[in-house]
Parts: structure tokens; sequence; C-alpha cells
């Protein structure tokens, strides 16, 4: 809902902050004093199209800013549009704010950041309607149609056994495609698949097998260098240069001179132990050296063997995304779609059998829904009708139209026809209505604006309160063409939308105004030559006033007649409130 609405520099709106609540809020005051102002702020707000006229002469721009508070029923909608476009701040609560600039720009934001104007129109679509102006009334939307149908008619339970039923069907016949696709190429799918996994066979990888080789490679390619390397550090170790002992021998000297000293001090008997081992280590040293040569092999051939079978390998790897174990893996795939191609026609019989069984069964649970949606909407257009009898549309007709499209491949009708579907079933649903008698019925998308329209989408916003998870509704023009008493019902019935819904009401009738859980007084007032709007929230001594002159004046008489109003208000309230 609403809580919060500020205007700055909007039409002859200076500064204006509103705050709201849960209920119905009245709206009233002179022709010409901002009420409907207030409305395009809002318009504004949610995605309406503003022009540089709308700006307050003397400014460059003008700012609306509103704060929803989101209900449960909505939040996962609006939710997943702000996560999609990375926006959620406070999962409760909603920002939105229009910026309109002299040059003609506007900036729309959500949250703080800048968006489009058509990602602020469809959070907009979720959070208000604006009854009077046909571009922000969700019941306009024929898709949102069947949605409301079923809502009022609690088939949440029959509709999830539904999409179970049909995903399982839409899962087949992408299986179905898959492998009829599968079976159309199966010949030139064959071929590729079975030179490619021969190819990967036919090499032998090893996992590892590739690094090994590189090592193997670097030691053939440097076996000459490598080989007197090894000698040259022997000859050091074991013989030594014309004017050098070798280090074996240097070794062997250490061991005798540090026995010596050992015998004379034995406290430095740790230094002969790592002399010892010096020369252990240098002998061990010699014999790995020496097998080391005697294993380095000058053989061309067997280095012409390793480059070739590192070419080959490197060849699998590129082709089969870069690795050998890409390359196994690509292999264990191929294996398996081989399979699947050698048995596809096997499947397919099975798979068309189990389509027509899901179909069948599809076919009757579409059947139930569209049983329990027209026995439903039965209920609907009467209780639709009875509430425009009661707001003075005697004789208007509503009903709920109901259409099937012609598919080969659809769902079997009990006549044997078969009519396509989706994820809702087989029904396409559009409300219909005739305002006056004698009329034929028309489509809701067509009918015309007014005060008229208001009240028929009163009637049937009361009638789908339940079903209609929009949490603010607005009303302009309501009252047009209506008098005094039925404007009391068209107070009446707002009220009691109000219990499910924030309903914003602009009007002139006393008699609805008398109704409104919070009432705001709307007037003009003219400072230095400048026209400004003031909004002021009323007390009850206040808002008696208000009705009064609504009433015709303020003086003693229409005090008494608004006082009558009030309480009749009241009273009726009262008994609605404990009414079951």
């Amino acid at each position: 809902m609403l809580s919060e609405l500020r205007i700055e520099n909007f039409a002859i709106i200076d500064h204006l902050t509103l705050t709201f609540r849960p209920g119905l809020i009245a709206f009233t005051g002179e022709t010409g004093a901002g009420k409907s102002i207030i409305l395009d702020a809002i318009a504004a707000v949610i995605g309406g199209k503003v022009e540089p006229a709308m700006i307050r002469a003397g400014a460059e721009r003008a700012l609306v800013e509103a704060t929803f508070s989101l209900p449960e029923e909505i939040r996962p909608a609006v939710h997943e549009i702000l996560e999609r476009e990375d926006l959620l701040d406070d999962p409760e609560t909603l920002l939105l704010a229009r910026e309109i600039r002299r040059e003609g720009r506007s900036v729309a934001r959500v949250n703080g950041r800048a968006v489009s104007a058509g990602l602020m129109r469809e959070l907009g679509s979720y959070l208000v309607d604006i009854h009077g102006q046909s571009e922000h009334l969700s019941l306009l939307n024929v898709k949102e149609h069947i949605h409301l149908l079923d809502r009022f008619a609690g088939l949440q339970d029959a509709l999830d056994d539904y999409r179970k039923a049909y995903q399982r069907l839409q899962g087949m016949r992408r299986e179905l495609d898959k492998l009829r696709q599968m079976e159309a190429d199966a010949e030139r799918r064959t071929d590729l698949l079975t030179y490619q996994l021969q190819e990967i066979e036919s090499a032998r990888l090893r996992v590892g097998e590739d690094e090994e080789l590189r090592k193997e490679r670097d030691r053939l390619a440097n076996a000459e260098n490598l080989a007197a390397l090894a000698q040259q550090s022997l000859t050091l170790l074991d013989e030594g240069a014309p004017d050098t002992p070798a280090l074996s021998d240097l070794a062997g000297q250490l061991v005798q001179l540090l026995h010596g000293m050992v015998r004379m001090d034995a406290s430095q008997s740790d230094l002969l132990e790592q002399a010892e081992t010096l020369a252990e280590l240098a002998s061990d040293l010699s014999r790995s050296l020496q097998t080391y040569l005697d294993g380095i092999e000058f053989n061309p051939r067997r280095l012409a063997q390793v480059e070739e079978r590192l070419d080959l390998i490197h060849k699998i790897q590129r082709k089969y995304n870069g690795s050998i174990e890409s390359a196994l893996a690509f292999a264990e795939k191929a294996r398996a779609e081989l399979e699947t191609i050698a048995h596809a026609t096997e499947r397919i019989a099975e798979l068309e059998e189990e389509e027509a069984s899901a179909l069948q069964e599809l076919s009757e649970r579409a059947r139930t829904l569209s049983e329990r949606r027209r026995e439903a909407a039965r209920r609907l257009e009467s209780a639709v009708e009875r509430e425009l009898s009661d707001l003075s549309m005697n004789g208007a007709r509503f009903a709920v139209d109901f259409r099937t499209e012609p598919d080969p491949a659809g769902l079997s009708l009990p006549d044997g026809s078969r009519v396509a579907f989706d994820a809702l079933g087989f029904d396409r649903v559009e409300f219909l209505i005739a305002p006056n008698p004698g009329e034929g019925l028309k489509p809701l998308v067509k009918i015309a604006s007014g005060g008229e329209t208001s009240r028929l989408m009163l009637a049937l916003k009361n009638v789908l309160a339940q079903a209609d998870y929009v949490p603010t509704l607005i009303f302009d023009e309501i009252d047009q063409g209506i008098g005094g008493r039925v404007g009391a019902v068209v107070g009446e019935k707002l009220w009691q939308l109000g219990r499910r819904h924030e309903v914003l009401c602009v009007t002139h009738l006393p008699q609805l105004a008398a109704y409104g859980d919070l009432h705001f007084s709307v007037r003009k007032q003219v400072h230095g030559g400048r026209t400004t709007t003031q909004v002021q929230p009323l007390d009850e001594e206040n808002r008696l006033n208000e009705l009064a002159v609504m009433l015709g004046g303020l003086n003693p008489a229409n005090l008494a007649a608004a006082r009558e109003t009030r309480l009749a208000a009241q009273q009726r309230m009262q008994e609605l409130a404990v009414k079951p």
C-alpha cells in the first residue's frame, strides 16, 4: 500500500507530504483545488505519462516520491522484478520517485537508482489501480481475467495438480522432439560420433601421459649435454683435477683428521659423525650419478616417437576442449549418445504411448478446471450485477466469456475436437460488460471512461476483493451522475473494499465522504499572487464542518445534516464490521 507521498513543484502544488494508512481515504474540496492533481502525481510516480507542463510555474523541475509497503501477496512478483534488475533493498518497502525537468526529460528512480519508465510501469501495475485512467487499470489487462476468476473460484489446489501434469507432459514432449530430431539426423550424427569416438579410443590416452612424455622428450633431446654434465660431476667426485684431489678423497682425509682429534677430545664426536655422513653422501651421490649416466640414452628414433605421440595428444586436446580428461569425457558422452540413437526408435514408441496417456489425464484435469470456472463465472456474474444494481446501474449486464482455440495436437474435448492449452488449461477467459440495457456485451477493455466506468470497476473490485491483490485502489469521478442516496451506497462499498485494500477516493458527495477512515480537505490558497494547493487531514469536528460545506454551506442546518450523515455512515460501518 501507499504509505507516504511527497510532491514538489507539481502543477499548483508547491510542497506537499501526505501520510496514509489502510482503509478508505476521502479527498474533498472545491473544483480546481488540486484533488485530481494529487492523483496525477501518483500516476506519474508509477510510470504514467509526464510532460514539462506539469512543472509549477517558475520551477525548473517537479518531483514526486512515493513509499509503498509491500503486502505478502505481491512480494514474490515484485521481488522477482527487483532482483532481476538488482534493485532489491528492503524486502518490505519500495521507494519510487519521478523527476520531471523543464527541458523535457524525466528521470524515474526505484530505491534511489535510475530506471526506465517502462520498468516503473511494470512495478506500478502490482501496486496501484487508478480507476478513471485506464492505462493503470489491472482489470483492463485481459491476461489477468483468468487469474482473477481462478482466485475467486478458489482453484489453487486444482491448478497445482493440473500444472504438475502439464509439466510432465511438456517434459515428455521435449524429449520426444529431441529424439525425433536425433532420429531424422541419425545417420550423419552416428557417422560423426563414431569417427570421434574411434579417434579418441585409438589414441589410447592415459591421464598424465602428456606430462611424462614432455619430460622424456626433454631428456632425449638433451642427452649429450646431460651425459657431459654427469661425467664432469663424477670426475670431481671420484678422480679430481690434475692439481686438485677428488671430493671423495678429501672427505676421507677429513674423516681421518677428525678421528685423531676425537681421540684427544671426545667432546667433538659430533663433528666426526658429520664428516662421516659427508663421506657417505659423496659416495651415494657418486653411485647415483653413475646410474643416471648409464641410463642416458642417445636414441634419435625414440625421440621421434615421443615427438609424434605428443603431436597426436595435442591434436586431440585441441579438438576436445584442451585436456586428456576432457577428451576422455567427450568419448564417454559420445558412447552414451550412440547408445541413445541406437534405441531412439524404441524410446520414441514408448514416449508416444506415455504422451497419449498424459494428454488424456491432462484433458480430464483441464475439463474439471473449466467446469469449476464456469460454475464460478455464473456466481461472479450474478454478484457483479447485484453490485451494479446497488450502484444505480440497473439493467447493466456482466458476463465471463469462455473461448477455446483449435489445435490438432491439443487436449481432447467430449465432442472429439482438440483445443490448444497452456499452463492454465484450455480456457481463454475475458470479462464482458453491457453498462446500459439494450446494449450488447462488449469486452471490458472497450468501455467508456468516467463515473460509470468507476462504478463498474467498484462493483468488480468489491466482488473480487479477495482475488485481487493490487493493494492500492484509486477512484476518481466515481460520483459523476449519481445522487446522495446512491452516494451513500458507493461510500459503503468503498469502505468495505477498504477492509482488504487501501482505497483513495476523490468525491464531491458528503454521503460518500462520510464513510472515509481518513478524510483530507483540499483547498486552494493565494499568497503573493501565487496559487498553491493545501491539503489538511481533518479531525472529527473539522470533518463535520467540511461535510456541512459540501451540503451547501457552513450553517446550523447543514451542520445538523452533516452530523446525521456522518452518524448514519458510522452506524452502517459498525453493522458491516460485525457482519459475518
